[in-house]
């Protein structure tokens, strides 16, 4: 349960769009491959992301593709989907998603998201903030758990170059604050993410209340075939 929400979470912060650029994969076929890592560095978990469709042109289209969790092995975990299917959508350049969007096909009565559309501004620079976030996730496992979510200062810091086992990256630096409560216990953290053209994340790191590393996740391996 615990890594479906990760992953929930690491897809629904994931995008950034430029009415110039697209911070995500374009092409039909391309793969990601990213590696979750734990406070010392060593390897917990893989997640694969794979387009599958793209429609339309210009500011104005939608992206399909497929995401699946791996374990450090990149071997299947049984209890999640092989493949689970999601859509980016981009109006005149800008991205406006609703979260429920995320909730994938069969699993209505499993997971239930409301909240606000998340909107990610049609260019970056350092300086430039993001509108904040609201969104309840619950989960049904025979009774409730309700997880309420809340990314709040959002913003590009700075444009830096990024080396990551996928190669070397000229990315935008980007923060937030994450604040989500549990069953009454509220756990604060700072993510520090870093995007790049055509691919969109490249590097993330999780900070807790008290700015101490808590894990990471790093792009090793594109496929653009």
């Amino acid at each position: 349960m615990k890594k479906l929400i990760l992953l929930f979470i690491f897809i629904a912060v994931s995008f950034s769009i430029s009415a110039q650029s697209i911070f995500f994969p374009t092409k039909e076929g391309t793969t990601l491959v990213y590696a979750n890592l734990n406070n010392k560095g060593k390897v917990d978990s893989h997640i694969k992301q794979r387009v599958v469709h793209v429609e339309g042109s210009g500011s104005n289209f939608s992206i399909s593709y497929l995401s699946q969790m791996l374990d450090k092995n990149f071997r299947q975990i049984p209890e999640y989907p092989m493949e689970v299917p999601y859509n980016v959508s981009i109006v005149d350049g800008t991205l406006v998603m609703d979260m429920k969007t995320f909730a994938a096909p069969g699993t209505d009565g499993f997971i239930e998201i409301e909240g606000n559309k998340l909107k990610i501004p049609s260019t970056l620079a350092p300086g430039v903030k993001l509108d904040d976030v609201n969104f309840i996730l619950t989960l049904n496992m025979g009774f409730k758990i309700k997880t309420e979510v809340l990314l709040t200062e959002q913003r590009c810091l700075a444009i830096e170059d990024v080396t990551v086992p996928a190669g070397n990256f000229k990315c935008y630096k980007l923060t937030q604050t994450s604040k989500a409560k549990v069953m009454g216990k509220t756990v604060v953290t700072t993510i520090v993410s870093w995007y790049t053209n055509g691919i969109g994340t490249v590097k993330t790191e999780t900070y807790n209340h008290k700015d101490k590393l808590q894990s990471s996740m790093e792009l090793i391996e594109v496929n653009n075939e």
